[in-house]
């Protein structure tokens, strides 16, 4: 056992220096093919014909009139404007290039490019030994931690307007964690885990609740059953509460209790309270939850504790949770940010002016606060337009894009009053916002990917070609041959250097062997 402890680490170690070994030999082997071809042909040039086939190529070339160029230059700048507008309309939706994505997703992979492995997925079990936090960085999609209840919230929107608030996609990454969070850890599903299963995946609500009951007859006490009819079925926060203690008290008694269920029950019992007003029990619930399951860093409970504790204006509280998150080696968000700027704002804002500011400057804390907006901004630049009431607030969606507009207004729903109870803190954001970042769009600025350049240079270098030949058809036919002549002319020389090394009977020499 210990021989083979002890080997075990030597191997991967082997392996990755045999992987980078080949990697490191293989642009040597490829150049030396690539010189070693370019020799061949050399040697072979009077068997193939080259010097014949040059000459026949030249004389077509020079019968071809200058029309045909027009043609061709035009032809190939019509193609790379094509491009280019292609490329630019990709780049204005998705945010990168088109020819670069698939360059880096399935050309480099192919050149012996290494990819990053999959980050954990959003809802992975507490139970394990190793830590969460080392693929976190890694993930942009996120579950909104103050999500909204389906049946009691988000339902209300559909009976008013009759429109969907949700989209398939944000609902189809719900089932997908709901999925994964419930039964994933499952070796052998039970019947009523089967039909829950399929519950998460069904499109239609009223499909969910009928599985969800159908779920609660093969057995009493399915506790994602009464979990997806306290999200789905009920109409009011107090019947959603009511359901989510039965499911609390039906995964207590499931045998090897399990533990994801329970922290999504506790959290979302704990978003009841907040609902319902009994907000110093909410916060109790959120530090219990977090002190019996400290790795659960990933699932942002503080954030909803944050939120509770604005509400009771404990800021001393919140500096607290912000001095134990607000960390580097843990990824930022939305509320981590505008809630340091808000505290450190909420300090100065009552008397700041900006006239009297930019007679005597800043003072220390108004300098702090004035970097914690820009730092919070600078995370992300869409939230002080929900802030300042510049954009309409529509209903969060049940996840969201980090330093997206989705985290904005995500933020902006919850915290807004928050900012608003804070004399004079939205005064001090608007300030700094509309002097600094007024014209910041999308932070950090997006510079135009290359293969943008690029073609925008190629169309217009072949369109003033093609203008040039068409206007001037004898001046370009000199300058073209002028050029290529001066192009080949370090191949002549080097051809001619490689005849005067090499015998003039090398090839019968060869075919003698």
């Amino acid at each position: 056992m210990a021989d083979s402890s002890g080997s075990n680490p030597q191997s991967p170690g082997f392996t990755e220096k045999l992987k980078s070994w080949l990697c490191w030999s293989w642009t040597y082997i490829c150049a030396l093919w690539f010189a070693m071809v370019l020799t061949m042909v050399y040697v072979l040039r009077s068997p193939l014909k080259l010097q014949e086939t040059v000459n026949a190529a030249s004389v077509f070339l020079n019968t071809l009139t200058p029309k045909f160029y027009v043609a061709l230059t035009g032809t190939s700048s019509l193609i790379s404007g094509l491009i280019l507008i292609f490329e630019w309309w990709y780049f204005r939706k998705y945010g990168t290039s088109f020819i670069e994505q698939v360059s880096v997703s399935h050309l480099r992979p192919l050149l012996g490019g290494v990819e990053n492995s999959s980050s954990a997925g959003l809802f992975s079990s507490v139970n394990g030994d190793t830590e969460p936090r080392t693929n976190v960085a890694e993930c942009k999609v996120w579950r909104n931690p103050l999500n909204l209840f389906r049946g009691a919230e988000y339902s209300r929107y559909t009976w008013v307007t009759g429109k969907e608030p949700l989209t398939y996609y944000d609902m189809n990454l719900s089932a997908q964690d709901h999925q994964t969070f419930f039964l994933g850890d499952t070796q052998q599903l039970r019947p009523e885990d089967s039909v829950m299963q399929k519950a998460w995946r069904e499109r239609n609500p009223q499909a969910r609740i009928r599985a969800a009951y159908q779920a609660i007859e093969l057995n009493r006490e399915c506790a994602a059953a009464y979990v997806l009819l306290a999200e789905e079925e009920a109409t009011t926060i107090t019947e959603a509460e009511r359901l989510f203690k039965q499911a609390l008290k039906s995964g207590m008694k499931l045998s090897g209790k399990d533990t994801n269920l329970v922290v999504y029950i506790k959290r979302r019992l704990a978003m009841c309270a907040r609902k319902l007003g009994r907000i110093k029990e909410a916060v109790k619930m959120m530090r219990d939850l977090m002190k019996e399951f400290p790795l659960l860093g990933m699932l942002n409970i503080h954030e909803n504790l944050l939120e509770a504790l604005l509400e009771l204006q404990a800021y001393a509280d919140v500096q607290a949770v912000l001095a134990k998150y607000d960390d580097i080696s843990l990824p930022k968000s939305a509320t981590i940010c505008y809630t340091s700027a808000l505290l450190k704002a909420r300090a100065v804002s009552d008397k700041f002016s900006p006239e009297a500011a930019s007679r005597r400057g800043l003072s220390t804390a108004e300098m702090n606060a004035v970097e914690a907006i820009h730092r919070a901004v600078e995370f992300n630049p869409h939230v002080p337009k929900y802030l300042l009431e510049m954009k309409s607030l529509i209903l969060p969606p049940e996840h969201i894009l980090k330093r997206g507009d989705s985290e904005a207004v995500a933020y902006a729903f919850f915290h807004l009053q928050h900012w608003k109870r804070a004399e004079g803190a939205l005064n001090l954001l608007h300030c700094t916002w509309e002097g600094t970042f007024h014209e910041v769009s999308v932070y950090p600025k997006k510079e135009l990917p290359f293969f943008i350049l690029f073609t925008a240079g190629l169309c217009s270098f072949c369109a003033m070609l093609a203008m040039l030949t068409h206007q001037f058809p004898e001046l370009m036919g000199v300058f073209v041959k002028a050029f290529f002549s001066t192009l080949f002319a370090p191949l002549g020389f080097f051809a001619d250097k490689m005849e005067s090394f090499m015998p003039s009977c090398l090839w019968h020499q060869l075919a003698n062997v």
